[in-house]
């Protein structure tokens, strides 16, 4: 089944714009669709197209990337190896699994200022940076990121068009949504929380009639890859690494979610996690939340680095990896977790939820909280901090998220008399209806898109 992707919106405006001057790098971790979006955007935008998949490129191939000085014969060799026609400004050449090849990358260069043809290069982020030495990397090249289905991709594939339309509107009206379809909006949503936007467990789950053991088998074997790339991490960090993702579930179902260093070997302090954090993240397999000190403009500068939540990239791979496969096969924390029954922390599962849609928003994740010395612990907490990005009216908007009905919002309340002056506008993400009072928006989880899309810029 073909899975309808906001990327190829990316792609189509780069084609237009581009016109040949620049090459596009699209980025993303493994198994998110990089390669079948790129195939086709190939099939329905150009009279012609080439994929070279570096993880099997014959050798000649690969030689041809030494045939740069006589670019006639370096096309003519491609256009014979792949049986295909090349035209004038109609024809993308797809560089495919481009961490392989460095040389076809470098090679970006003159083959953009040649202008003949397009160019679209994917690959996984951390590969693509362990593999520039000794090339020069080219300024003719734009990069994208790639992330899983985000909720509205997922309810797309789902056949929710209506649905969404629906949601959509009820927001800009400022209401809630008639209760069966909010019951109904909620179901897609833990739908997606569990299954996650990984394509192969999206269309597994789909093409077995909402099976979600078919989902979890693709989602065990891709945490599985992402096991064997970590073996690929240098080995001075390597076993940090691992340890680091597995206990990913653990550092989430506690109340602050951070990851404590400590837990995982004695004596360990935080610099010596820097590089397996940031192999993670480059990897796109986590998405890293850090702690703002000082929420004012630029998040960034006054981010606190010994205090970060890493939360997995994908929601369904953090369900898989936290329960054991004999746990799935019974079905039973599916059926608890679609009925609210789950008597562990759901809160994990459903704060991974909302970062994993933030990030791929585009929102880089920070969060913020205030340490009370009388009463030794914290008495603020705010889950996640985005603003609007502006120099000349900045606005943080704070988002509490809350997977039980019943909840406090001390906190935020906290929060909003300190920075107030700061706020644009404040929001509990919950799993009831939709109110608005007292400017704070209470949304549903599946409403975060239309906040996300059309209020903050």
């Amino acid at each position: 089944m073909e899975l309808v992707r906001k990327i190829t919106e990316q792609l189509l405006a780069w084609k237009a714009e581009s016109q040949g001057k620049k090459a596009l790098l699209i980025w993303g971790a493994r198994r998110v669709g990089k390669s079948t979006s790129a195939l086709r955007f190939a099939e329905r935008a150009y009279k012609s197209y080439i994929l070279i998949d570096f993880s099997i490129a014959p050798k000649r191939i690969i030689q041809n990337f030494e045939n740069l000085h006589q670019l006639d014969i370096f096309f003519q060799n491609l256009s014979l190896e792949y049986n295909t026609k090349l035209y004038k400004r109609e024809s993308l050449i797809i560089f495919d699994e481009i961490q392989k090849c460095p040389k076809a990358r470098e090679a970006i260069k003159h083959l953009v200022a040649d202008r003949r043809y397009d160019y679209l290069e994917t690959g996984s982020l951390i590969s693509i940076q362990e593999n520039v030495e000794n090339i020069v990397i080219p300024s003719e090249e734009r990069k994208i990121m790639m992330y899983p289905l985000d909720f509205e991709e997922f309810a797309w594939a789902r056949g929710e068009h209506i649905l969404l339309d629906y949601i959509q509107e009820c927001y800009f009206q400022h209401r809630p949504l008639e209760e069966a379809m909010h019951k109904r909006a909620m179901r897609i949503f833990k739908e997606y929380m569990l299954v996650g936007g990984l394509p192969q467990s999206v269309v597994a789950y789909l093409e077995n009639d909402l099976d979600f053991s078919c989902s979890d088998r693709e989602k065990r074997d891709i945490l599985n890859l992402y096991r064997d790339d970590i073996q690929k991490a240098a080995q001075r960090y390597r076993s940090r690494v691992s340890v680091l993702f597995e206990h990913i579930p653990s550092f989430l179902s506690t109340h602050e979610k951070r990851v404590v260093v400590s837990r995982l070997a004695n004596g360990s302090v935080y610099s010596q996690f820097d590089e397996p954090i940031f192999w993670l993240e480059n990897s796109m397999i986590v998405n890293t939340c850090y702690k703002c000190n000082d929420p004012n403009i630029g998040f960034s500068l006054n981010k606190n680095t010994s205090a970060v939540k890493c939360y997995l990239a994908d929601t369904g791979l953090l369900f898989s990896l936290t329960f054991s496969e004999n746990e799935i096969d019974k079905n039973q924390l599916y059926k608890e977790i679609m009925y609210d029954k789950l008597s562990i922390n759901k809160g994990m599962f459903y704060e991974n939820c909302i970062s994993q849609i933030l990030t791929a928003f585009g929102h880089k994740l920070f969060f913020y909280t205030r340490f009370n010395q009388e009463k030794h612990r914290n008495d603020i907490e705010i889950d996640f901090l985005i603003s609007n990005k502006s120099r000349t009216n900045f606005s943080i908007f704070p988002i509490e998220v809350k997977s039980s009905k019943n909840y406090s919002k001390i906190s935020l309340d906290k929060f909003r008399e300190i920075f107030q002056k700061r706020i644009g506008f404040s929001y509990i993400i919950h799993p009831k209806n939709f109110v608005e009072e007292e400017n704070i928006a209470r949304i549903p989880p599946y409403m975060l898109f239309c906040l996300l899309k059309n209020s903050i810029s």
